[in-house]
């Protein structure tokens, strides 16, 4: 996908709120994410990464702040989602449709703009798969779909949820391939994962969120020498205990 746009960053969060009730999930966040990055977005449970990637994609509304795509607010607007991959850590697909039949779907939405669909699937292998009602595919194999569902206009940004959950060896290594790939392309990639193998190994910058408010935020390189911890799962446990004590 080809975008028509001026020096501004692909995604910028500034001063981003959100509370449900009494509860600040969200607090003054502010980050932005620049082209040709892989960057992990980690926290523990509650930490408020969900919420940050829901109010990204239109889902849930900030109570303050902005988000802008490539300098435009996505405040009451749908447009920029064209703009944006993603792939949820559990996809649910409707009851009926084949694969094949909600990846026409979902080209339909998108008239006139090249899709890479038919790569991917060879890339993923997914064959006959295709053939059969999403809803009723393997765990795995829904994965390698959405993987095709998310990717197959090449967006400038992608949010990635647990990418590789329930992925074989071989598919997740075509996966991780296909990120670092795009990302040498330009394209932007948030990703979020519990395998910190898979951070290490694709992502070179670190936006650690706790308590709704981001700690760090750096480069790899960065958070192993303010932790002293040279594998990134002991650098968090590195935040975690200095942010409890």
């Amino acid at each position: 996908m080809r975008v028509v746009q001026d020096q501004s960053p692909p995604l910028a969060l500034e001063g981003v709120e959100k509370a449900f009730g009494p509860l600040r999930v969200i607090r003054g966040v502010d980050v932005t994410f620049c082209s040709g990055e892989s960057v992990a977005i980690i926290g523990p449970n509650g930490a408020g990464k969900t919420t940050l990637i829901k109010i990204v994609l239109g889902l849930v509304g900030a109570d303050a702040g902005e988000v802008e795509v490539f300098g435009e607010s996505v405040h009451g607007a749908h447009a920029y989602r064209r703009y944006i991959g993603y792939m949820p850590q559990s996809p649910a697909f409707p009851e009926g449709l084949t694969g094949r039949e909600l990846i026409e779907l979902v080209r339909s939405f998108r008239p006139g703009v090249e899709s890479v669909e038919a790569d991917l699937i060879r890339r993923f292998a997914l064959g006959e798969d295709l053939d059969k009602p999403a809803s009723t595919l393997s765990g795995g194999t829904r994965q390698k779909l959405s993987a095709v569902l998310a990717f197959m206009f090449e967006p400038p940004v992608l949010i990635l949820d647990e990418p590789t959950a329930g992925l074989d060896p071989v598919a997740s290594a075509s996966l991780k391939d296909y990120v670092r790939q795009r990302v040498q392309a330009g394209t932007t990639v948030l990703l979020t994962s519990h395998v910190m193998a898979d951070l290490e190994e694709l992502c070179s910058r670190v936006v650690f969120l706790m308590d709704g408010r981001i700690q760090f935020d750096g480069t790899l390189e960065g958070l192993q020498a303010k932790t002293g911890e040279s594998r990134l799962e002991r650098a968090i446990a590195q935040l975690l205990t200095r942010e409890v004590a």
